[in-house]
């Protein structure tokens, strides 16, 4: 029996290859790999911190090559996070979530102001115009919990503003509250009695 464990033996150890020009190779890529990310990281840097960091002489490990132009723009893909702006430019942010569409406005704390500022637009109903002794128009308005209220032209509401109040409905200003959508306000307009046009 231990004749035929011998020869078993010499054959599994002469299949096993021999690690260390392996381990010296992985060695050698991770300190090529370290070497490139600590030039790009310099490279990225914002000048404050390049200017604060200590200078190392040409051809040191991780120097660059050549040092950078002191009047030079700083490259365009540059992303730090302190103080990064983003200016749309009449395109959608692409930091703001697509799965929230912000179609409902969120209340922060769960709780609106009470009277006319806590009203939304699309809770409002119009119940009837009256003409001002001062000139111009009154509107009464109702809201969902069926209480009644006064608003002029220039009154806030919680998701915009009375526009413009004529002698047959009022027109809101509307705030958008949806990321995609490139138009931050629109106009909503209640007739006295829509369902009758």
């Amino acid at each position: 029996m231990t004749m035929i464990l011998v020869p078993v033996t010499a054959l599994l150890l002469a299949q096993v290859p021999n690690p260390v020009p392996a381990l010296n190779a992985a060695r050698d890529a991770r300190a090529k790999t370290e070497a490139a990310q600590q030039k790009n990281a310099e490279a990225l840097a914002p000048p404050a911190a390049q200017a604060a960091a200590p200078q190392r002489p040409q051809g040191a490990p991780g120097s660059p090559a050549a040092p950078a132009p002191t009047g030079a723009p700083a490259p365009a893909t540059t992303a730090t996070t302190a103080g990064y702006t983003y200016d749309p430019a009449g395109r959608r942010d692409p930091f703001v979530s697509l799965t929230g569409r912000g179609a409902e406005v969120s209340v922060p704390g769960g709780a609106r102001p009470g009277g006319v500022p806590g009203l939304l637009i699309a809770e409002i109903t119009l119940k009837g115009v009256l003409k001002s002794p001062k000139g111009g128009f009154i509107a009464l308005v109702q809201s969902a919990d069926n209480r009644t209220y006064i608003v002029r032209q220039g009154d806030k509401v919680f998701d915009g503003s009375v526009k413009a109040i004529t002698a047959e409905a009022v027109v809101f200003s509307q705030d958008v509250n949806d990321p995609l959508s490139l138009v931050k306000q629109r106009e909503v307009r209640k007739a006295i009695r829509p369902e009758a046009r």
